[in-house]
């Protein structure tokens, strides 16, 4: 069974922006988290802990959830074998 690729890659990017987004959202007044959004930031360009940092994390999470499920999903449909009818 291959997958659907458009699906996949829209459901990774919206869970992993949606995770970023709320753990910033979540630290900014508690601190929580802080060390793994630190890490994130050291990848993303211009994300901080703020709630600026929160949206700009939204996208490139987005954006970064998107393409690994999208290169998961190739090389996972490049190795299932082709239905037989």
């Amino acid at each position: 069974m291959k997958l659907n690729l458009k699906a996949l890659s829209l459901s990774s990017g919206i869970v992993w922006a949606g995770a970023v987004f709320l753990t910033t959202l979540l630290s900014v007044p508690t601190g929580y988290a802080k060390d793994v959004l630190n890490l994130v930031g050291s990848i993303y360009p211009g994300y901080s802990i703020s709630w600026i940092g929160s949206l700009i994390g939204l996208i490139y999470a987005f954006v970064d959830g998107f393409i690994c499920a999208l290169i998961f999903g190739l090389i996972y449909n490049a190795f299932v074998p082709a239905k037989k009818e």
